[in-house]
């Protein structure tokens, strides 16, 4: 399969200077932070070309985010959500910790399940508050929700469970049944479950999201919702994510954040992600074929070039989670691949100490790119 995205050019790209393009030295391939190399969608070009042209970078007015967002996550999803408990935000990692300074004290425990995106743990102990560890259960190489840690953690009088769904780096789809059993705890514990779904919209096929809220009453009792149309229409750099209450209990914590939270977004975040919710699709559709394509591919290039990588495919999102172990790279095969075969991997470690022997290579990217960056690891090899 040819996509007219594999069309775009490694000279291209690195006249971006964004933070994936701009870090590492120019003969080094980056495949590390989460920023994907497609050209963004015409509806974005278009609202961001207007706000220039008109001289309109103010401040971002936030209501118009939620009355896009709302309609969309009805059609994406069915999840009923109402414009007024859609609270704008800077980004997910800023409304988690603005949320965890409101709802909880310093000394109280906040579960995440490593390995797992790494801002959560340092968000936390940033704020003085205890990680609680759920590590998910790896069982057959896949990945899974430890359901019973997840009860052993809430049971230990934990406040906060930091749910990242779809997972990141594992790539995982939390199935209902186990969303509905995390509800049915938080409920039991009083445990508030603030659930990053910033990477569903890019669930892949095969593969069924659920609004956390939307799986159960207990589950819409006891969480927030945090998202954006940032990672899934490569919007990172324009600060615009949302913060959804379900139920009452919910939006009385939303309502207690500082009043100038939603003027930290960025406005010409706002103006792309409404075009996101309103006229996206599209776009996010081609998008979701090439990586549908591109989580094949790796497996193939992987076979063929390094077999000796276990790797399940991600079931959302561009991000493919390496067990490098049995190479012989240490702890950090991202280091090797860097130092010696000029390649820029996340390293597994910083996802948490499940993350040793592991790296986390980004493939939203050409057919040609991930080939080459194949090539290079593949030439770390002992």
């Amino acid at each position: 399969m040819h996509h007219p995205f594999d069309d775009v050019t490694e000279a291209t790209l690195r006249r971006r200077a964004s933070a994936k393009w701009a870090v590492y030295a120019a003969d080094v391939l980056p495949a590390w932070v989460a920023e994907m190399d497609y050209p963004i969608a015409e509806p974005m070009k278009r609202v961001l070309h207007a706000a220039i042209d008109d001289d309109d970078c103010g401040y971002a007015s936030p209501g118009g985010l939620g009355a896009a967002f709302a309609p969309w996550a009805k059609g994406k999803w069915g999840w009923e959500v109402r414009p007024e408990d859609v609270h704008v935000v800077c980004d997910v990692v800023t409304g988690l910790a603005e949320i965890l300074r409101v709802a909880t004290a310093p000394g109280d425990g906040v579960v995440i399940e490593p390995p797992v995106y790494h801002p959560f743990a340092s968000t936390v102990q940033q704020l003085g508050r205890v990680i609680v560890a759920a590590p998910l259960s790896s069982a057959d190489g896949g990945y899974a929700p430890d359901l019973d840690a997840i009860e052993r953690a809430y049971a230990s009088g934990a406040r906060v469970h930091l749910l990242c769904s779809p997972h990141n780096p594992s790539g995982i789809v939390y199935p209902e049944p186990a969303l509905l059993r995390i509800a049915e705890l938080a409920d039991r514990y009083g445990v508030l479950v603030l659930s990053d779904e910033i990477h569903a919209p890019l669930t892949l096929p095969g593969a069924v999201h659920r609004p956390f809220p939307s799986v159960s009453a207990a589950a819409a009792r006891r969480s927030i919702v945090l998202t954006s149309a940032s990672k899934s229409w490569n919007l990172a750099g324009l600060k615009a994510a949302v913060m959804v209450a379900a139920s009452d209990e919910s939006r009385a914590i939303l309502a207690r954040l500082p009043p100038e939270t939603p003027y930290h977004a960025g406005h010409l975040g706002v103006l792309a992600g409404r075009a996101a919710f309103l006229e996206g699709e599209p776009w996010l559709a081609g998008t979701i074929a090439i990586l549908d394509r591109n989580r094949r591919l790796l497996g193939e290039l992987l076979r063929e070039h390094m077999p000796r990588v276990r790797y399940v495919p991600p079931q959302a999102g561009y991000l493919a989670w390496l067990d490098c172990s049995a190479l012989g790279l240490g702890d950090d095969p991202a280091h090797a691949f860097l130092e010696r075969g000029r390649v820029a991997l996340s390293s597994g470690p910083i996802f948490g100490a499940e993350g040793a022997g592991f790296a986390r290579l980004n493939i939203g990217t050409t057919r040609s790119l991930l080939e080459e960056a194949v090539r290079r690891m593949a030439g770390v090899q002992p």
